[in-house]
């Protein structure tokens, strides 16, 4: 005997119409709360401090023995949370590389939560897995690779990053020692093994060797040029260095589009290395990969088709929601290093019948189906409007960069190569005790601070030498030159109220 028990038809989407009803009421309220809290607000951030914005845990329940009405619920999030929240699409909103996000993509935002495809086996995800594929072989063409090539949607460039080297050490192990680490663990060189980067190359780097048991020491930084690019005389140096004292490099780590200064390292410069010296070559292209698109900048990716592996992320540039990155790899054969099969989601007898399981070149089990909202931002944009906005960014960037450079309330540390724009402010020189790093830090950290807390701006903070800097990261392609000239002079005039009064103090 079966019952029809209907008890939980509103609470998931299915065919009665308590359900349908539900679903579009849900779907309606959340609409209207970030319509009143975030889409027309008129600033970059409430303005609301850390201090002020710990949740008390007397006032706070997780979950009530009865639950509420969700349109009470959603209300009562928008007045915590969503007014709350850095404003993406706010034109001064340009702290980090967090970009606003495109409607399309919100609209398949929807498709995805809703379907709930999981992406690591085909019984799981049937049409979705092929689409999947489908988009990564078009990336992989998209960036010159060939047949053989193949790759995966990930979280983003730490675990793109994480990948490449996880690849790259297995590899070695297998080719010099034949000695496969998924099997017999680390081999006993493992502790020689080097992986060579720039000094201003992401910290995940780092991360990845410790992750990988190669420890921060097998992590060797190497110089960068007045541009903040791997210098490859000084690559070629640290390899032959090595070699001589018995340490085994293992792969070099390039970077298309660095987080603080957008620089480019000279791609195929390192691909001619790389392929001297038997190395594998890892391209971080999380920031400056999405220039493929444009006829205007794609040659600064010259030589980006000689990578062993590549990470894409297309939460930066390519203006989709948190999470959506791509690992690539030229040798789909790479992905055996990590294959694994398990009887309860893909048997080996699939890959025998012609089913495709992508859990098979994932660190992941479990993941959302991603490449859905690119695909449908692709196709409704078309390359065209995706160059047109990355285009607008570098020029407003460049623009930005000429007011600084001609401003002598100001030093410019950067020439953008892509749209990051890193500067300080500098008290007036008459004052030359606010010269000094301790007094010009605490000027510039104490801006940045206070456009937040006006709610003006939100905009980043780095650190070249001893003095701490201010960045632009003007991904958002509404960000106009009058925006940018408005902010600077705000800046201006708080640096200046903060110098008289830490000079008074003094």
């Amino acid at each position: 005997m079966t019952v029809d028990d209907r008890r939980f038809d509103h609470l998931f989407l299915n065919p009665s119409a308590d359900s349908i009803n539900s679903y579009k009421a849900a779907i309606a309220d959340a609409t209207e709360i970030l319509i009143q809290y975030f889409a027309t607000s008129k600033q970059a951030y409430s303005g609301l401090m850390p201090q002020q914005g710990k949740v008390s845990q007397s006032d706070f329940e997780l979950c009530p023995e009865h639950g509420n009405p969700l349109s009470e619920v959603l209300q009562q999030v928008g007045e915590m949370v969503i007014q709350h929240s850095a404003n993406v699409s706010h034109p001064t909103c340009i702290a980090h590389l967090h970009c606003p996000t495109l409607i399309p993509s919100l609209a398949a935002e929807v498709l995805i939560s809703a379907t709930n495809q999981s992406m690591d086996s085909w019984d799981q995800s049937p049409a979705a897995t092929f689409l999947e594929q489908r988009v990564i072989e078009s990336l992989c063409q998209l960036f010159g690779f060939d047949q053989q090539a193949d790759g995966v949607f990930t979280s983003g460039g730490t675990q793109s990053n994480f990948m490449g080297l996880l690849l790259a050490r297995d590899r070695y192990a297998q080719r010099h020692f034949q000695w496969s680490i998924q099997q017999q663990g680390l081999p006993p060189q493992a502790s020689q093994f080097r992986i060579l980067c720039s000094d201003v190359a992401h910290f995940t780097v780092r991360q990845a060797a410790a992750l990988l048991g190669l420890g921060h020491q097998a992590v060797v930084s190497v110089a960068t040029d007045a541009d903040y690019r791997l210098s490859v005389p000084h690559l070629e140096q640290q390899i032959m260095a090595l070699k001589q004292e018995g340490l085994l490099p293992i792969a070099i780590v390039a970077t298309a589009g660095t987080t603080d200064f957008g620089s480019i390292d000279p791609l195929p410069k390192i691909a001619r290395l790389a392929q001297a010296y038997d190395l594998w070559l890892h391209i971080d292209a999380a920031y400056g990969g999405a220039l493929i698109m444009s006829d205007t900048y794609r040659h600064l990716l010259n030589g980006i088709e000689a990578a062993d592996s590549l990470t894409i992320d297309f939460h930066k540039l390519f203006y989709q929601p948190i999470s959506c990155g791509a690992f690539l790899i030229k040798e789909r054969a790479h992905f055996d290093l990590l294959k694994l099969h398990a009887d309860y989601l893909n048997p080996e007898t699939n890959e025998e019948l012609g089913i495709l399981d992508l859990v098979v070149k994932s660190v992941q089990t479990t993941r959302r189906f991603d490449a859905l909202k690119l695909f449908i931002s692709m196709q409704c944009l078309g390359r065209k409007t995706f160059a047109d906005m990355i285009e607008t960014t570098i020029s407003t960037a460049r623009e930005t960069a000429s007011l600084l450079k001609a401003d002598a309330s100001f030093e410019l540390a950067n020439v953008p190569t892509i749209n990051a724009v890193v500067f300080r402010y500098i008290p007036p020189k008459k004052q030359s005790d606010c010269t000094s790093p301790a007094l010009s830090n605490q000027i510039n950290q104490s801006i940045r601070l206070e456009l937040i807390r006006q709610g003006q701006a939100i905009i980043a903070q780095t650190q070249i030498g001893t003095f701490i800097y201010l960045k632009f990261t003007l991904l958002n392609p509404r960000t106009t030159i009058a925006h940018t000239k408005s902010l600077l002079e705000e800046i201006r005039t708080i640096g200046n109220v903060l110098e008289t009064s830490l000079l008074s103090s003094h």
